[in-house]
């Protein structure tokens, strides 16, 4: 087994680049509904490349706008603020890992699947009263530490996704077999390195384990839509050894067929609009 320290992973977290100011702020104040739109469309303009691929995003089919956008404080004035401040934190964060020779291992798939996440995240915290922005936020953000070990480890981590499908089990168990830790760990210490706030950290800490003392609610909606998300699979289908689900946090959820259901065909939905834009 690859042992990798508490040490390596702080150096490891430590040696990535740090997220624009711009994308921090948001990322800060995410539950905040009252924000100048100007001044925030100022501060992602003097960043070209986050304000590319911004753009870029905004203009993909998923968001279906009738004109070209061209300028933040248009994609705001179409989209919506809160939109488009998640297409800036998906954009910049998708800046920090670039892609790189990981063998069985797909940015694509994991940024699917994390809109997913983020996407049921939503539905489920509009149904629990729970501020969807964050819920969205955190659906986003939970398993960025996979990028870390992806980007750092990427001869590991292709043993351990090997392992995994050898071994019909979960990438947390696979991950703890052949690295000695796993994706929430390094993704709590990233979130720590950036300076996340405390609900988010405890979120992408716990979203495998919500029981944990201390993980909050958020690590709870989080993590029962995880599990439905790798039980459904981008287009509906079961797939490879979806994670368990938490008694506790589903029923918290107060899912009953009825309510699961509805959760699920509007899921269905929004996931084809997302797969039928290259983009993501």
């Amino acid at each position: 087994m690859y042992t990798i320290s508490t040490q390596q992973i702080i150096e490891d977290v430590q040696d990535l680049p740090t997220l624009p100011a711009v994308v921090m702020e948001i990322l800060n104040n995410i539950d905040k509904e009252e924000v100048d739109t100007h001044e925030l469309a100022a501060k992602v303009a003097h960043d070209s490349a986050l304000t590319a691929k911004t753009l870029k995003q905004a203009n993909s089919a998923y968001y279906s706008t009738l004109v070209k956008v061209t300028t933040i404080q248009q994609a705001i004035a179409l989209l919506g603020l809160v939109t488009v401040r998640q297409i800036i934190i998906s954009a910049a964060l998708s800046g920090c890992f670039p892609e790189n020779n990981c063998t069985g291992f797909s940015h694509k798939n994991f940024w699917r699947h994390s809109n997913l996440v983020a996407i049921v995240a939503r539905i489920l915290a509009r149904r629990l009263k729970f501020n969807q922005e964050v819920a969205y936020t955190a659906g986003l953000l939970h398993d960025i530490g996979t990028l870390v070990l992806v980007s750092k480890h990427s001869t590991e981590y292709a043993a351990a996704l090997l392992w995994q499908q050898d071994n019909a089990t979960t990438q947390l168990n696979a991950e703890r077999h052949i690295l000695g830790t796993d994706h929430a760990a390094v993704g709590e210490a990233l979130a720590q390195e950036w300076n996340f706030s405390e609900q988010m950290i405890h979120a992408i800490a716990g979203h495998h384990h919500p029981e944990r003392p201390g993980a909050g609610f958020l690590a709870s909606i989080v993590h029962v839509a995880n599990g439905i998300t790798h039980a459904l699979g981008p287009s509906g289908t079961q797939s490879y050894t979806p994670p368990e689900i938490n008694g506790v946090s589903w029923e918290s959820a107060g899912l009953d067929q009825q309510a699961l259901n509805e959760v699920l065909e509007e899921a269905k939905a929004e996931f084809l609009k997302l797969e039928q834009d290259i983009a993501i």
